[in-house]
């Protein structure tokens, strides 16, 4: 298996306008970030599997299919006869830009246990990936650092997507610890301008990748919304331009260009062949993933073929 990604699968109840009274109206939409990037990654020709949990319902039944017709293998998709499929209402404003509401508390996602890994998996997988959503509940949080340790510790690249979702955290003193946890276990990291100085204390590009890289990340990405994205390795830094489209909804942009990436680092033999050159390429085909999938509504359903990206 190219990429394993870990964590919440979930209904994106997704904003799509209003109708002729004023109402808004809302279409149940697959999301959740690991998911969406072995999706992404998945479309762009990498092998891909997930592993998480949802509810025994509707909801959980139709996310197994969409993974399944995604190509995603789903052994480890585990069903909870407990707790139903976690749920995210995403408002989008006239930008595109979108805020969320968690119906978690708790969720099916969060329940995921150790006993519950697929260790075959664990210790095939030539990446894991996984994102913070994960470590803000137990036991979920447990079994995540418990797959980041076995996977690595098996010789897996291990990439992370610290995404802050303000509503999921107690407070920010505490979400900022725990994200920052992690980061001496990982190589690969994607993190957003506005998540850099949660992680860093900096909004200094080159600074908070230099600050990010002295924790022994090898590959850092900063996505920088229509400005395109930052790249650094440890024998340089550049920026790819961003790549011009008319938003409908950012949901899963930044899944789609972390999948994107991942699905170009896996055609390397190791991480150890990746130079700026080639890291360069990569940021810039995955910031033309992500611009086709703001250009579209939903998360999953909008995301690009590798087709699309190479025309």
């Amino acid at each position: 298996m190219d990429i394993t990604a870990i964590g919440e699968v979930l209904i994106d109840l997704t904003q799509q306008g209003l109708d002729e009274a004023g109402i808004p109206r809302f279409a149940a939409n697959p999301g959740g970030a690991p998911a969406n990037l072995a999706v992404a990654a998945a479309r762009l020709g990498a092998s891909t599997a997930f592993i998480g949990r949802v509810g025994q319902d509707a909801f959980g039944a139709y996310l197994r299919r969409v993974l399944t017709e995604q190509r995603v293998d789903i052994s480890g998709l585990a069903a909870d006869p407990l707790e139903p499929t976690t749920l995210a209402v995403v408002m989008v404003d006239h930008t595109g830009e979108r805020s969320f509401t968690f119906y978690r508390d708790p969720g099916a996602d969060t329940r995921l246990s150790r006993e519950q890994l697929p260790t075959a998996l664990l210790l095939s997988t030539r990446c894991l990936h996984f994102g913070s959503i994960s470590l803000t509940a137990e036991p979920s949080r447990d079994a995540t650092f418990f797959a980041v340790r076995t996977a690595r510790e098996h010789g897996a690249i291990i990439s992370y997507d610290p995404n802050y979702r303000a509503a999921l955290w107690p407070d920010e003193a505490t979400a900022v610890r725990m994200m920052k946890e992690p980061l001496s276990l990982v190589d690969v990291l994607k993190v957003s301008e506005e998540e850099l100085p949660l992680l860093t204390g900096t909004d200094d590009l080159d600074k908070g990748a230099s600050l990010l890289m002295a924790q022994g990340i090898r590959v850092v990405f900063i996505t920088l919304g229509p400005r395109g994205a930052y790249y650094a390795l440890r024998d340089g830094h550049g920026l790819a331009p961003g790549v011009s489209c008319t938003v409908a909804d950012t949901n899963g942009a930044g899944d789609t260009f972390f999948g994107a990436a991942l699905s170009r680092l896996m055609r390397l033999p190791s991480l150890d062949a990746l130079t700026l050159p080639l890291l360069r390429d990569i940021a810039a085909f995955s910031n033309r993933a992500a611009s086709i999938t703001a250009s579209r509504h939903g998360a999953i359903p909008a995301m690009p073929s590798l087709a699309e990206v190479e025309a």
